[in-house]
């Protein structure tokens, strides 16, 4: 049995840290503990995603069974030549390998916490760590590769195609993907073998939410979609607000947005008023909202296993997702709980079907609430977690 387990994560998930790779981190890592295991969990001292300063101050803690490390972000980021390439990649630009280090070695990196890995390496039995898009994943994947697993969160985007991620790819000992599509991706890009390769995923704790709560103490008269996380381009959330718009244009039906979350809400004109804005609230109300929506619009196409779709699954409400995220769209058609869309016309129809057919609409969200307890209840996620780290 792996004893002893470093996971090594940018940012840890506490109180307004939040994001899916970093909660996924922590989650499996306070499962390790509780079984036994010893864990480190070795982290940076930053917790906005966007500026990456330094806000926690260096040092250890104990919590859930397991010990925080948190070590400093580097002070001499060279930010204006990082944002140059990365500029470059996302306009998929082909970059050269030279451009390539810049640019990875100037992401989110703590020599700190890379010196305090090579220093007790030998320490530990296994060393898991992701996601794969940051500086800090890429050197520690190079402290001893022949005992790293990877949780990378692979998404079908400009980055995964540099030279320097097939490279980090082939050189740790395997992997724990969330779904078999971001398997099959990462197979497709870097020719990783199944041997390799383990479908982990996330535990989700069931729960139970009165669908007419959120409504009720809102003041919600009208039907209402939802969505929760991070509102941004990346996520889709703009195309969200246009698609909703154009849906209560065309129809002349009086459909509102919530969202929950965090970040700038980018809608048309004259959406603000048919826009709930909650902001982050409590994980009840959060699953209140869920339960009592028309659907959970999940407009992302980079997902590599989607929380909060499982999230309103178990709150018995069928999804809407973009067509183009493989991933998405697998999770729909295995649970038999929700639709998807490539264009407006495919949205409008799936829309209007689940307002006018509210049976329909309750055995989606039933089957998704069976899929959802059937294979990411921690009993099952546990049992493949334990089979990857014992297998390696």
């Amino acid at each position: 049995m792996s004893g002893r387990i470093a996971f090594v994560c940018p940012r840890f998930s506490e109180g307004a840290t939040v994001g899916g790779a970093e909660t996924l981190l922590k989650a499996l890592a306070i499962r390790c503990a509780k079984a036994g295991r010893k864990v480190d969990f070795l982290t940076t001292c930053a917790t906005n995603h966007y500026t990456w300063e330094n806000s926690i101050p260096a040092g250890s803690k104990e919590t859930d069974g397991m010990t925080v490390r948190f070590f400093p972000v580097n002070d001499d980021r060279d930010v204006s030549n990082f944002l140059r390439v990365q500029g470059a990649i996302d306009k998929r630009v082909k970059v050269g390998a030279e451009d390539e280090q810049v640019w990875i070695g100037n992401s989110v990196n703590s020599r700190a916490l890379i010196e305090h890995l090579q220093k007790h390496a030998g320490d530990y039995d296994r060393i898991v760590m992701g996601p794969y898009l940051f500086g800090v994943v890429y050197f520690a994947s190079k402290v001893a590769p022949e005992k790293t697993l990877m949780v990378p969160c692979l998404h079908d985007e400009a980055f995964a195609y540099l030279g320097i991620m097939n490279e980090m790819f082939n050189r740790v000992r395997g992997f724990m993907f969330n779904t078999h599509p971001e398997q099959a991706l990462a197979q497709k890009l870097y020719g990783v073998p199944d041997s390799k390769c383990s479908v982990v995923g996330l535990g989700v704790e069931s729960f139970d939410a009165d669908p007419k709560a959120f409504a009720a103490r809102r003041g919600i008269a009208s039907p209402y979609v939802v969505y929760s996380g991070r509102r941004e381009p990346l996520k889709g959330t703009p195309l969200l607000t246009a698609y909703v718009h154009a849906f209560r244009e065309r129809t002349g039906r009086d459909v509102k947005i919530v969202f929950t979350g965090s970040g700038q809400i980018d809608a048309p004109a004259g959406m603000d008023e048919h826009i709930i804005d909650v902001g982050f609230v409590s994980e009840q109300e959060k699953h209140e909202a869920m339960a009592g929506a028309v659907a959970f619009i999940h407009p992302s196409v980079n997902e590599s296993l989607g929380i909060v779709l499982l999230e309103s699954w178990l709150a018995r409400t069928p999804a809407l997702v973009h067509a183009k995220s493989a991933v998405l769209r697998d999770q729909c058609l295995r649970s038999g709980a929700g639709l998807w869309f490539r264009r407006y016309p495919e949205f409008e129809e799936e829309l209007s079907l689940l307002l006018d057919n509210p049976d329909q609409r309750r055995a989606l969200g039933e089957a998704g609430r069976n899929f959802v307890q059937r294979e990411y209840a921690w009993s099952a996620v546990e049992s493949r977690l334990f089979a990857a780290l014992d297998a390696l």
